[in-house]
């Protein structure tokens, strides 16, 4: 799972700003962002049982991260990994969104339901390969978790409504209050939760933009600023099964 908020042309002094949570079980072993020894272009966590990963960036300005879709009835125990799908965009520096569109169309029912963002600093597009859609992402604030881009979840619209208010009368970010909007344990009221199919006790536990409990939860908060200078700024905070800080990470891509 992931939840994902995306503020383009916003600001004039950050054009792009995407604030992303990574929700995962706790025991899955993954390695903090960084760039990647064996593609030195690319800054990214890298998930360490399937060696993807769930957002990145590179010194080419490519973007991609993704978000599943959760729909338990539709679940393929023989999928190929989702997180192969953004390694596989910021990795090739020279393959170019109608190409790796066309890629994602051929091959999406190998994949359990995903939304992937590809694109680069100027322009990003979502694939959602479980309706086989495909959206620009034009200016304005756009909030995605694990249905489509028009699905108003609590948590998502509410996530929308805090970065267009922040964004909209701040001329300089803080980080501290981006990350707080990721930080928002606030669960949804039972009457506005979702029916998934995964039961109420794990729809109102999934229902705050940041997720808590021993077994599973929000394990990266990852900050992506693009300035108008055309600078990247990266910005990652990981967190234990209870919610604590145990890292932070940051690089300046010029």
């Amino acid at each position: 799972m992931c939840i994902l908020f995306i503020a383009v042309e916003q600001s004039q002094k950050f054009p792009l700003v995407i604030a992303a949570n990574r929700d995962e079980f706790h025991a899955r072993p993954t390695a903090k962002s960084g760039f990647w020894d064996n593609h030195p272009h690319l800054v990214a966590g890298r998930d360490l049982q399937a060696y993807g990963t769930w957002m990145g960036v590179t010194r080419n300005e490519k973007v991609a991260a993704l978000t599943n879709i959760r729909a338990p009835e539709t679940i393929k125990t023989d999928a190929i990994s989702r997180g192969e799908l953004v390694a596989d965009w910021l990795i090739d520096e020279a393959l170019e969104q109608n190409t790796y569109l066309e890629q994602l169309q051929q091959n999406r029912h190998q994949y359990n339901g995903y939304n992937l963002v590809y694109g680069d600093i100027r322009s990003l597009a979502v694939y959602n390969n479980f309706e086989d859609s495909h959206a620009k992402l034009n200016s304005g604030v756009y909030g995605l978790s694990n249905a489509n881009l028009t699905t108003p979840w609590p948590k998502v619209t509410k996530g929308i409504d805090s970065l267009t208010g922040y964004v909209s009368h701040n001329d300089t970010l803080d980080t501290e209050a981006l990350f707080a909007i990721l930080k928002d344990e606030a669960k949804a009221p039972d009457k506005s939760l979702p029916n998934t199919g995964i039961g109420y006790e794990w729809e109102k536990r999934l229902s705050s933009i940041f997720i808590q409990s021993p077994e599973y939860g929000t394990r990266t908060s990852t900050l992506l600023l693009v300035d108008s200078n055309q600078q990247i700024h990266w910005y990652e905070r990981t967190f234990n099964a209870k919610g604590n800080v145990t890292g932070n990470v940051n690089y300046t891509l010029a």
